[in-house]
């Protein structure tokens, strides 16, 4: 297996201006105009591969595979959200990130993410001897 050049410690950010794109509303009504759950995952998890990306070799990424936060707080449309992600831990290639996001007002979630490193490669082509290449489409 390759190794990484991945210490604890490495940090990533991430942020997004609440819009009706990202709001509540746009997932199911009636909602809150407010920052959307699913949103605030996605902007941590972001966080978390930005955090690590450019120390991955050519070829490589990091994937998803548990996410477990507490949306704290709403945010309302025109705010800022800044989520951070900071590597906790790294057992060969599982990567584990403490995540935190903050409006312009306070804290609005907490929570961990893991993500895996792949081989893209390598993986893409698993997926297709698995899946059938006529189910995924092209890529």
């Amino acid at each position: 297996m390759i190794e990484f050049n991945l210490k604890k410690g490495l940090k990533g950010i991430a942020q997004i201006t609440v819009n009706e794109e990202n709001s509540a509303e746009r997932f199911a009504k009636p909602m809150p105009s407010a920052f959307a759950t699913p949103m605030l995952v996605s902007i941590m998890d972001l966080a978390a591969i930005n955090a690590v990306d450019k120390f991955l070799p050519e070829g490589y990424i990091s994937v998803g595979t548990k996410i477990s936060i507490a949306h704290l707080a709403p945010t309302p449309l025109g705010m800022s959200v800044t989520a951070e992600a900071v590597l906790i831990d790294i057992f060969k290639n599982k990567l584990t990130f403490e995540v935190k996001a903050f409006d312009e007002v306070e804290k609005i979630g907490e929570g961990n993410i893991e993500r895996y490193v792949i081989e893209l490669n390598s993986f893409n082509k698993k997926m297709v001897s698995t899946k059938g290449k006529e189910d995924l489409g092209e890529f």
